[in-house]
């Protein structure tokens, strides 16, 4: 490989007052660099000794950054002549709460539109504060961009501050966001209220509109809040279900729900009950996946469109440019109501 010697613009930058460990500090820095194009590739890093000389760190440290640059194909190292930037490449941390056939659509639509000198790593956090707290720290100087999921929980706001914002997508959902961050979300509150107007008169032919929100989940209790709203505006008997073991369907009822697994045991008990979907009773199922346009005779989706925020994810992984673009929500009407 052919020596440029063209690193005038690059320097390390290290804070000695970062929590961040300086190994990983320097490996930030090189995968800045390229990311900003100050690195490209045949471009010479200074030495392991020099680099130790000019910023009073440590030999081990200092072999600890290059060896997991090496690791990560970044950087080749050629006897007798140092070492070199090997490929101009994007390391990204995709970090997903749970793998759901939904987010499924997502992370296949985030891949696609990835450019080829971009290599995505896959976490999930399954709402575990320590998870969370775990791979988010130990990815820090690892990667030129960050697009996580994140879920409330009073430690998550602290933990992501830990990242830099011009490098964080938050997506999914607008919690712990502030002006200065990027964001990719959807609206789990007023689109509710407005795509279920669309629906009113198929609703109204049932007696009551139950949301079954069990306690096993984690979607935003937003949702719940805006339906009992809708309720109330439009004069329908309504029920709120915390507790799935009391799920038990009724002859002239609509549900919506926020879990699959609630749907599953709705088409159960229609077909143990021999009532039909969409006559004597409805079904509103949460988040679109491929297979519920073909499930019984359709079911009906309120859901927003996870292949253009994959897609969205990815644009923001390509371009350095600020996001802060919110994914709409639609109410897709199918058999079962």
């Amino acid at each position: 490989m052919a020596e440029k010697n063209n690193i005038n613009n690059f320097k390390f930058l290290i804070d000695s007052s970062s929590d961040v460990p300086k190994f990983r500090q320097l490996v930030e820095s090189v995968n800045n660099a390229i990311s900003e194009k100050k690195l490209s590739i045949g471009d010479h890093l200074p030495s392991v000794n020099q680099v130790c000389k000019d910023y009073k760190l440590s030999r081990d440290t200092v072999f600890k950054a290059y060896s997991l640059l090496k690791e990560q194909g970044v950087i080749e190292s050629v006897p007798n002549k140092g070492y070199f930037i090997a490929k101009e490449i994007r390391r990204v941390f995709l970090f997903l709460d749970t793998f759901k056939a939904y987010k499924e659509v997502l992370y296949d639509s985030f891949f696609k539109n990835l450019p080829k000198n971009v290599i995505a790593d896959v976490h999930f956090h399954h709402y575990k504060p320590d998870v969370f707290k775990k791979q988010i720290e130990e990815s820090i100087g690892k990667y030129a961009k960050y697009v996580i999921m994140p879920f409330d929980h009073p430690a998550s706001e602290d933990i992501l501050k830990l990242l830099p914002s011009e490098k964080l997508l938050l997506i999914d959902w607008n919690i712990f966001s502030s002006e200065n961050n990027n964001l990719l979300y959807q609206d789990f509150g007023r689109p509710l209220y407005y795509e279920l107007e669309k629906a009113l008169d198929l609703i109204k032919k049932y007696k009551r509109f139950v949301f079954v929100y069990p306690e096993y989940t984690n979607h935003p209790y937003e949702s719940v809040e805006y339906f009992v709203r809708f309720c109330k505006d439009y004069h329908i008997k309504y029920d709120v279900l915390k507790n799935s073991d009391l799920f038990e369907i009724e002859k002239g009822v609509a549900y919506i729900s926020v879990s699959d697994r609630i749907l599953g045991r709705f088409l159960e008990q229609t077909r143990e009950k021999n009532l039909e979907p969409g006559q004597d009773v409805g079904f509103i199922s949460y988040n679109e996946t491929p297979m519920k346009k073909f499930i019984y005779k359709g079911i009906t989706v309120l859901s927003t469109n996870f292949a253009e925020m994959g897609m969205k994810a990815a644009e923001f992984v390509t371009h350095d440019e600020q996001m802060r673009v919110c994914i709409p929500t639609t109410l897709r009407i199918r058999e079962s109501l």
